[in-house]
């Protein structure tokens, strides 16, 4: 596999991950997001193809088994986050920098991967009780699973000082100009 430019986006559920990787993609077209797969359902409106690549349990096991993926993690016993072969040489072929927004075992093991072809970004909720309210209004998931989400993000966080930069999101403009002053300088280089 030649090598590109790896930018790995990592954070707890409700940090803000998403919505700035959404903001930096339409301004930087050389970006693009690799789709993660994952053995989970899929939530509210997300698309087979779009948000994920969505798999049964019995089939993520088998590309597992047949060294399909560059990294995987069990996020929840039996849910499974991993990003496939075929994705980064897809975006690679056609030039591209890859974007991923993954988990944070993941975009550790990305970033081990990748080494300096790769930024790892860890984005960061200014506090636990800020991403308890974040999820609760994303309204997208149970009591039980917002607290499932809030005892994984605490344990989470201490990942942040295994990527090379923590962007926290307490204030999202300028967390996108940060965002994007990152960007500029990882494609200039």
């Amino acid at each position: 596999m030649s090598k590109g430019k790896v930018i790995i986006f990592s954070a707890p559920s409700g940090s803000g991950k998403s919505t700035i990787v959404n903001h930096l993609l339409p301004l930087y077209p050389q970006m693009e997001f690799s789709v993660s797969a994952t053995s989970r359902s899929p939530r509210g409106e997300e698309v087979d193809g779009v948000e994920y690549l969505f798999y049964s349990e019995e089939i993520f096991r088998k590309l597992i088994d047949d060294d399909k993926f560059v990294e995987y993690e069990e996020v929840y016993p039996g849910r499974f986050y991993g990003t496939l072969k075929s994705e980064v040489n897809r975006i690679w072929s056609k030039g591209h920098v890859i974007v991923f927004d993954v988990d944070v075992k993941g975009g550790v093991n990305l970033k081990k991967y990748f080494g300096d072809n790769a930024l790892s970004v860890f984005i960061q909720a200014p506090s636990i009780e800020e991403l308890r309210t974040r999820l609760i209004k994303r309204g997208t998931d149970s009591a039980e699973d917002i607290q499932k989400r809030v005892a994984k993000a605490a344990e989470e966080m201490e990942y942040a000082p295994l990527f090379d930069v923590v962007l926290v999101n307490d204030e999202l403009d300028m967390a996108f100009k940060r965002a994007e002053g990152l960007m500029d300088d990882f494609l200039s280089k």
